[in-house]
């Protein structure tokens, strides 16, 4: 998903924050998990899903038919990822790691070890695609845009139908 973000013209600043909300998101997710019952996560397991890859296929499918504007000048074409739009895709695309950490909790794995380990590298990971995305756009021009929306609509649809 990242990578299909970083398509966007995201500044470096940009980039660190998100690979950093990313990061934090899935270590309060996990933590929260195992707080919560077997039966709450149960069942809003299905839920947090479903409302994943509906917002994955809302955000690729505005990137993909934006980049059909051609009237529009490059900087108003783009989706524009304000501070609340970036926290709530954080938001949804970290919020299944809430069974994750109840397993953990049950496993009797150590828990803190594993849940700085899976933020760190939740944190390295989204870094690592909006970076190759960047890169990845500049050698796709204005195609960038359509990939860009393809890949996460193709996730969205992943989210909803084969997961």
């Amino acid at each position: 998903m990242s990578l299909g973000l970083g398509m966007q013209p995201l500044r470096l600043k940009r980039i660190f924050i998100i690979g950093l909300i990313f990061g934090v998101y899935h270590i309060v997710f996990p933590v929260l998990g195992m707080f919560i019952g077997h039966l709450v996560s149960d069942n809003i397991g299905h839920y947090t899903t479903l409302a994943s890859g509906v917002l994955l296929i809302f955000i690729g499918s505005h990137m993909f038919f934006t980049a059909f504007t051609e009237h529009l000048p490059q900087n108003k074409r783009s989706f524009k990822y304000t501070n609340i739009g970036i926290l709530t895709l954080g938001l949804s695309v970290s919020i299944d790691s809430l069974p994750i950490g109840l397993s953990l909790g049950i496993t009797g794995v150590q828990t803190v070890m594993a849940i700085l380990l899976f933020g760190s590298f939740s944190t390295f990971f989204t870094w690592t695609g909006l970076l190759i995305g960047r890169k990845v756009k500049g050698f796709l021009g204005s195609y960038s845009e359509l990939l860009g929306g393809s890949i996460l609509v193709s996730f969205g649809i992943h989210m909803l139908f084969i997961t």
